[in-house]
């Protein structure tokens, strides 16, 4: 998203305008995580060029530098391809390739710009609640072996601080930066900097209403880290979120991905979380189904899981990327059957739902700053300082205003509440 955002804003820069009806070049953002974001990404595409025979189609991202890398998929019916180094540069490719550096007929182009699904800026959920990611970094040196994104994107390569610090400044109509990387724990360390810095800097020298994370990674949830936390869980301005992809709860999995962190580390990391605010929302990535995960070992992710203060999870079944390690270690490594990997996927997400639904029952009573989304027609949603949703009367305060808010219902898996303040 924090891409896409970009990418947007340079589009307009260089005269272009968003259409989503009538777009002359349609550029889509791909993900290679697994092969079913890489399928959604081609059947995306083929949908887009028989909806709209006569747009250009630009793709961009990790799909994209994946099948540069790799020589597949090179039928497909696009007008320009560009891997992620180029990335940057996706504006004056497209003039140059596409308008031949012809002058825009009206001074402006229609163009939509999405992330595998079709998005139109206007509506964009972001954006027009004032929200703001900022991507602090790109690339990884981890070489998980499951992963393929280190290959894609690169070593580390981070903004600096003062780069990001005037960024939002700059941005004074957004109310929430949401700070996004590849790999938090990466950030600085090509400008010898750090996260934790970034992080007390921001809160410092900006004005920014709520600061919140996309994702914050196992490496970085340092003792220094957690104390930060612990001396500022007071600080209204502090979005108590915690996405953490911890990807499995067995140790012997985590060895043969390459995590380093172990199970019982995570769990006195995020008990840790809890027990300096019992109200933080903390979320996860896991992958099932990876090779040599047996019913024990899938059963120690699953009781890991159930006995964490975690509440909900992200599933994703294991699928074999070339380039990654787990790639070659699957010529003499055993992988679960499909079957099996759609089975255990279920219990987990089963299990996600029980406990998601539970930590927001208990949230009942509870106040906190919340940050107006955009109303629909009978009522509008807010974001506690949790980033839970929750649901109001239609009050009339435009998307990105910030009111207290006490959760006062819990109904048909919703939580609402009225304005206090």
């Amino acid at each position: 998203m924090a891409e896409k955002e970009q990418i947007d804003k340079q589009m307009t820069a260089a005269g272009f305008f968003q259409n989503e009806s009538k777009p002359d070049i349609y550029i889509i953002n791909t993900c290679s995580v697994t092969h079913k974001a890489e399928r959604e990404a081609r059947q995306l595409i083929y949908q887009i060029k028989k909806k709209l025979p006569k747009a250009k189609i630009v793709i961009t991202g990790c799909s994209a530098t994946y099948w540069l890398k790799t020589g597949k998929y090179n039928d497909l019916p696009i007008d320009l391809i560009t891997d992620n180094l180029q990335k940057e540069y996706l504006v004056q490719l497209i003039k140059k390739q596409l308008l031949n550096n012809v002058p825009l007929s009206d001074g402006r182009l229609r163009v939509v710009s999405n992330k595998n699904e079709i998005s139109d800026k206007k509506t964009d959920k972001f954006l027009s609640s004032g929200r703001f990611m900022v991507k602090i970094q790109d690339g990884c040196h981890r070489f998980c072996s499951f992963c393929i994104v280190p290959y894609l994107r690169g070593l580390p390569i981070s903004r600096t601080i003062s780069e990001i610090i005037s960024l939002i400044n700059e941005n004074s109509q957004i109310k929430e930066a949401i700070l996004t990387a590849i790999n938090t724990e990466a950030f600085g360390k090509d400008t010898n900097e750090s996260f934790l810095e970034l992080v007390k800097v921001t809160l410092n020298r900006t004005k920014i209403s709520r600061l919140s994370f996309g994702s914050v990674h196992p490496w970085s949830l340092t003792d220094e880290f957690l104390e930060f936390y612990k001396n500022n869980c007071e600080n209204e301005r502090l979005v108590h979120f915690f996405h953490i992809p911890l990807q499995s709860g067995s140790n012997k999995i985590l060895q043969l991905m390459k995590r380093v962190h172990t199970r019982e580390d995570m769990m006195m990391r995020v008990k840790q979380i809890t027990a300096i605010n019992e109200t933080a929302f903390i979320s996860t990535d896991v992958i099932v189904g990876f090779l040599e995960e047996t019913d024990v070992d899938f059963q120690d992710t699953y009781e890991f899981l159930a006995k964490s203060p975690i509440s909900k999870f992200h599933v994703f079944r294991f699928s074999k990327r070339e380039l990654t390690a787990s790639f070659y270690l699957a010529k003499r490594l055993k992988e679960p059957d499909e079957k099996t990997k759609i089975r255990r996927a279920k219990l987990l997400r089963d299990l996600s739902e029980v406990k998601y639904e539970a930590f927001k029952k208990s949230l009942l009573g509870y106040r906190s700053q919340a940050l107006f989304l955009s109303p629909n027609v009978s009522q509008q949603e807010a974001l506690l300082n949790n980033q839970i949703p929750v649901c109001l009367q239609k009050s009339g305060f435009e998307p990105g205003n910030l009111k207290t808010v006490e959760v006062v219902k819990y109904k048909n898996k919703k939580l609402f509440g009225r304005i206090i303040n």
